[in-house]
């Protein structure tokens, strides 16, 4: 059943295992695949082999990542809820041949399609990143 706070949890560490590029197993089962839809600043991707392609492409380029939840507000029906999530974001990008690496640090506004999955465990099934907030200082995409 989604509850405020188990939404709240689920996006708490769906966005830990982000910070560690925890590997696949752990983080397919928290998406859907049969209609997934994910809209990031730089690329819409569908569906597990999408998401994969994507998270393999962004770990590669962002380390020492640091997300915090900011706040999570869901409108719920039944299994389903459409959650209004804002997160900050840190992370270090290096670009060669710089000599140093640089920091980003923002706060990005997202809205998510949330469902109960079949072991009762909430799934993503739309993830949009509607707005991205940069902090004074912070280096940009």
């Amino acid at each position: 059943m989604l509850t405020q706070e188990t939404i709240q949890t689920f996006a708490e560490d769906w966005y830990k295992k982000l910070d560690v590029h925890a590997p696949m197993v752990e983080v397919l089962p928290m998406l859907i695949d049969e209609g997934l839809e994910m809209v990031f600043p730089e690329a819409t991707v569908y569906g597990y082999a999408g998401f994969e392609g994507w998270f393999q492409r962004v770990i590669r380029i962002f380390f020492d990542e640091v997300h915090t939840v900011k706040s999570v507000e869901s409108e719920i029906s039944g299994d389903t809820a459409v959650s209004k999530v804002v997160v900050q974001w840190e992370a270090s990008v290096w670009n060669a041949p710089e000599a140093y690496s640089k920091r980003i640090k923002l706060d990005a506004y997202q809205t998510w399609g949330i469902k109960t999955g079949p072991d009762g465990k909430p799934q993503i099934t739309r993830y949009t990143v509607d707005e991205l907030k940069y902090h004074e200082g912070s280096a940009e995409l």
